[in-house]
């Protein structure tokens, strides 16, 4: 009779190892984003030139060189949502659903939608990623797995979005994972973008939102209007070596300019002994005569 017992518990385990396991935690809710020090960054925005901390490399360096924030005044670029991976750092609201299967009540995907964005599902059903041939868009393709109550998401099939509001690129061909975990009435995410083309190493982000029982994120129609009269196919760029705004930030902190161009060297302590072999920034009036 022990023996069957045991027996019993096994196969017990086994099925219950088959199934897919139910939601550990409700991220459901109304989340309201908070800023606290990062407000420049989500708000107005970092400013030109500041790539410090950011694993880059040259190519990503070159795309943000030749960046013209008037490109975001484009018909295209109006109406343009922010991608999975940016989309935390937006000053939006946030409102997260669940998707429940009506027979087995079992919780099978996650819905994250922010003001002005598209509904981005977290699939919970241990489904494929579809081919790398398969369309990509803003949402990307995810899939999450729990970690005990931490929910892990991988997210492929992202367009060609940004690293930052300033010029620093993110390729179609990054993956994003991502780690939710909920304190209350508090969401932490943190998002780590790995991008085989401007990335040297993982860029890794931790968002705070709180709940927020009386919020509403009301729809958001996007038109397009004619901001800038330009040219017929202009588009606003700065051909290499003439962007005239590059040096501002590293005038402005008093900061190397070869420490604002980032890569992964900025992300660390050591960096710091470096700092001080660094020639000094430009003075102002040099920095303003050549944006001049």
């Amino acid at each position: 009779m022990p023996n069957l017992n045991r027996l019993c518990v096994v196969v017990m385990l086994m099925a219950a190892s088959a199934v897919p396991a139910f939601a550990q935690t409700d991220f459901s809710g109304e989340w309201a984003p908070r800023f606290w020090e990062d407000q420049p960054e989500r708000v107005p925005g970092p400013e030109l030139g500041d790539y410090l901390g950011i694993p880059i490399n040259d190519a990503a360096r070159l795309r943000a060189a030749a960046w013209e924030a008037s490109i975001q005044t484009l018909p295209e670029w109006q109406c343009r949502p922010h991608s999975a991976d940016y989309i935390w750092r937006g000053p939006s609201n946030l409102k997260i659903t669940k998707e429940v299967d009506p027979v087995s009540r079992e919780t099978v995907a996650f819905h994250a939608e922010w003001l002005r964005s598209v509904d981005r599902p977290v699939y919970l059903d241990n489904r494929p990623h579809p081919s790398p041939n398969a369309p990509h868009t803003w949402a990307g393709f995810s899939t999450g797995k729990w970690e005990g109550d931490m929910l892990t998401i991988v997210t492929t099939h992202l367009k060609e979005g940004y690293l930052r509001r300033n010029g620093l690129p993110r390729s179609d061909k990054a993956t994003l994972t991502e780690h939710w975990i909920r304190n209350g009435d508090f969401l932490t995410v943190m998002t780590m973008v790995n991008d085989p083309v401007y990335l040297t190493e993982p860029f890794v982000r931790t968002t705070d939102y709180e709940l927020n029982v009386n919020q509403q994120i009301p729809p958001y129609p996007c038109g397009v209007v004619q901001e800038i009269d330009r040219a017929k196919g202009e588009v606003p760029h700065y051909l290499p070596g003439t962007n005239p705004y590059l040096t501002e930030f590293a005038t402005k902190h008093n900061i190397p300019v070869d420490a604002t161009r980032g890569g992964a060297e900025t992300m660390y302590p050591e960096f710091r002994a470096k700092l001080k072999t660094l020639p000094p920034p430009p003075p102002k009036q040099a920095a303003a005569a050549k944006a001049n």
